[in-house]
């Protein structure tokens, strides 16, 4: 039963995104191939990582990273700055421009954020909460990403 709600919520999480990013893909230049969607995502999750951590947690080359980087900084989507602590490094972000187009899954998941907080009690709420920190940061060690607050 707990599977199979979990599996449900996760499955129109991800169709709901799919959904709008294809709908964008209708409805302007398809600037970005669903490759690179990912990639941006992965890399706006990643808070800030380099390309080699980028290309690890991907479990892709360096230089296959360091092509798709490139790619998606031409396109204006993705930046680099050069690490205050180690001047040879150049971490990733996502720019302005990826936010306003393509960040729908946050949009999604603070309208739905929204319902339960109007259809829980405080009380559930703050249980939810906790049983979603604990599966995060002990159920699935295999996910490292900074804390999202």
């Amino acid at each position: 039963m707990l599977r199979n709600a979990f599996n449900t919520v996760y499955t129109k999480f991800k169709l709901h995104f799919y959904k709008e990013i294809f709908d964008r893909f209708q409805t302007r230049e398809a600037s970005l191939t669903t490759v690179e969607v990912f990639c941006v995502e992965t890399i706006l999750a990643l808070g800030r990582p380099t390309i080699n951590e980028f290309a690890s947690f991907m479990r892709i080359s360096s230089p296959n990273a360091a092509y798709k980087v490139n790619s998606l900084i031409k396109k204006g989507y993705v930046s680099k700055t050069q690490s205050e602590e180690d001047r040879r490094e150049y971490h990733l972000q996502v720019t302005q421009k990826y936010m306003d187009y393509y960040n729908i899954s946050a949009r999604y998941t603070d309208e739905v954020m929204d319902r339960i907080c109007k259809r829980f009690t405080p009380e559930e709420c703050e249980k939810l909460t906790q049983m979603l920190e604990i599966v995060s940061r002990e159920l699935m060690p295999e996910v490292d990403i900074p804390d999202q607050g």
